[in-house]
């Protein structure tokens, strides 16, 4: 097998195995420009550009009886608009050969609660090993009601079951403490939660030290609970890392914003979170640590969505009918049989392969019912425009209910034909396969994007997309006693828009050589405003760019968008209008939101969430104050 998919110079071929070196010794972009190493724009000091290295995009090709027929080309790629033409390329994979890993059979396990010792206290036990520096500020308001311990770690995993692809060397979650020495998951185990029932996860760092790596990956962490109503403390803030042989404790409330304040005692139902996902956030990491495995999903449970198709909305009943899907790309090396990263891909990195529950297009069986599948996308940098195809009627047109937001309801279902979901976003959909008994559909990606700056605005034909996973409607019939979509008129409803803002501020995610929001680069240190905690604010948010897409996260709290280029969020074709905590800047796009900040205190990010960019310091510390704050516009 061939490296690279272009013929190198010896002098190309040299850089490439620099880049490896740099990376696999845990040297970040941001070291090398501290060092003089290298320009903004990526250049080594001695003219020669380093590589943007992606695998080409591809998709399986079956024809109208199922039958896989070979791999082919799906989008374009184009191998470096910054950077030299070294375009790695995967080796072959045979697709749908393995089960999608699922909680509903036990191989995507669910978290379960564990003994610690020491017992967790409110400030950092720092004489045990703690990592953290910080009080937990909610302990004793909301004392936890079970524990969790959760160890990151290496393992090899297999990604599917085509005898030509090694084990993947990977960093994952395993259930319990290190003494307990379970496997790694990945994606990390599922926690499954409910309202007003707080929980405390204890985070072992039992990484390998760099020189150990496997070739990239930082052994210093932190985990973000996106987008959790947590305290700072406990949030995930990437300048809260803990290195190896340490511990950090965190602290989830699950509780409704606005409990100390607007609502309280109860908080506002209406601001109730359902899908999360938690992955690692460690400044300049972020990117490498989140490829290489450290990533999981949260629900969130309540009187409403139940999880029990017999009561509250009657949506699909966990974990029978309610499958989450985690969905990424990767690129595998064939000198190595390996996942391949390539720290000086500046605008984004796309793979060539597509997993999803961390297996290579995978196969789900299901009944002649309705089901509800949570989509998530982890990245790194690829968007997904999602449809449901059945390659013997290309014309038809399968649509389905989207019901949610990132991690928010809507306020009803949407009919649809298709979702689009950038980085870290979260979709919920009812698929009703009811009268579809012996039927084959796969989940299609038809969203063309040649590079990591983002989609180019075009779609594939149906059937010419990314077959990213296959359908089978051929389980047993079963009662389906869920809620037609169709007839549901109302979820929570939103909170109002018209009470007063404090501020109103702007931020502008341009390129300038470096990542940047209003012109400066993130710093640990850098703490750009401050809000006073319990105030509302309205935050336009701009992309400067044209050819990058920013799909922008805010931590803590959820925003409602009130505008997207100056009109109201659309409900068709694609579902804009709800409560977020992403807003996905296409080019040049501006959206204005409406923020309340409530309940606790401390310092958040605001950051591009293709983790490429934020890795290259597209990011912004601010902080919620309980008393004064700063009216600064531009921050």
């Amino acid at each position: 097998m061939h490296l690279l998919k272009y013929r190198l110079t010896k002098r190309q071929l040299d850089v490439l195995k620099n880049r490896k070196e740099l990376i696999k010794g845990g040297i970040s972009r941001r070291d090398l420009l501290k060092l003089g190493l290298m320009t903004s724009a990526g250049v080594l000091v001695d003219g020669l550009s380093v590589s943007r290295a992606f695998g080409q995009t591809t998709a399986t090709t079956v024809d109208a009886n199922g039958t896989i027929t070979g791999v082919a080309r799906s989008s374009s790629q184009s191998c470096g608009s910054r950077g030299s033409s070294l375009c790695v390329v995967s080796p072959p994979i045979q697709p749908f050969l393995d089960l999608l890993p699922t909680p509903r059979d036990g191989t995507w396990r669910i978290q379960t609660p564990t003994a610690l010792s020491p017992a967790p206290t409110v400030a950092p036990n720092t004489a045990a090993g703690e990592g953290r520096t910080i009080a937990h500020q909610a302990f004793t308001q909301f004392p936890p009601q079970k524990f969790y311990g959760i160890t990151q770690k290496a393992g090899a995993l297999s990604i599917t079951s085509d005898p030509t692809i090694d084990p993947q060397n990977l960093w994952g979650f395993a259930i319990g403490t290190p003494e307990q020495n379970n496997p790694i998951n990945v994606p990390g185990p599922l926690y499954v939660e409910h309202y007003n029932v707080p929980i405390l996860v204890r985070n072992y760092n039992r990484l390998p030290p760099e020189g150990q790596n496997g070739g990239f990956g930082k052994p210093s962490v932190t985990t973000h609970l996106h987008n959790g109503h947590t305290p700072s403390e406990s949030d995930g803030n990437p300048c809260n890392f803990f290195e190896i042989g340490q511990f950090y404790d965190q602290h989830y409330p699950n509780v409704y914003a606005g409990i100390n304040s607007t609502h309280p005692g109860t908080g506002d139902i209406r601001e109730a979170l359902h899908t999360l996902w938690y992955h690692d956030h460690r400044v300049d990491f972020t990117s490498q640590n989140t490829y290489k495995g450290l990533a999981g999903m949260y629900l969130l449970f309540n009187d409403k969505d139940t999880g029990d198709e017999l009561t509250g909305f009657h949506l699909p009943s966990f974990p029978q009918f309610d499958i989450p899907m985690v969905f990424n790309d990767k690129v595998i090396d064939p000198s190595t049989g390996q996942l391949f990263f390539d720290l000086f891909n500046l605008d984004g990195i796309l793979g060539d392969r597509f997993l999803v529950n961390g297996k290579v297009q995978p196969v789900l069986h299901v009944s002649p019912r309705r089901y509800r599948f949570r989509w998530l996308n982890t990245g790194p940098s690829r968007f997904y425009q999602f449809f449901l195809t059945d390659l013997t009627n290309l014309g038809a047109n399968n649509t389905f209910w989207q019901i949610s937001t990132d991690g928010n309801l809507t306020d009803k279902p949407y009919q649809v034909s298709s979702s689009r979901v950038a980085v870290s976003e979260r979709v919920d959909v009812i698929v009703d396969f009811t009268g579809k008994a012996g039927k084959t559909f796969y989940i299609e990606n038809r969203l063309i994007q040649n590079d990591g700056q983002g989609p180019s605005g075009g779609l594939f034909a149906a059937g010419q997309g990314d077959l990213i996973l296959k359908i089978v409607v051929d389980g047993p019939v079963v009662n389906d006693n869920s809620q037609n979509p169709a007839n549901i008129t109302a979820f929570y409803g939103f909170p109002n828009t018209t009470d007063p803002v404090r501020v109103e501020r702007t931020f502008v995610f341009q390129n300038r050589g470096d990542w940047e929001i209003n012109g400066k680069i993130f710093a640990c240190d850098d703490i750009r405003f401050q809000v006073l905690k319990n105030s509302n604010e309205k935050w336009t948010i701009q992309n400067e760019g044209f050819s990058w897409h920013h799909p922008v996260h805010i931590h803590f709290e959820e925003f409602q968008t009130l505008s997207i280029n100056g009109r109201a969020p659309a409900t068709s074709p694609l579902v804009q209008k709800g409560r977020k905590d992403v807003a996905r800047l296409e080019s040049n796009d501006t959206h204005v939101v409406y923020f309340r900040f409530r309940d606790f205190h401390g310092r958040y990010p605001i950051h591009c969430h293709n983790v490429v960019h934020e890795d290259h310091a597209m990011m912004a510390h601010w902080e919620i104050v309980d008393t004064g704050g700063d009216t600064n516009p531009r921050p």
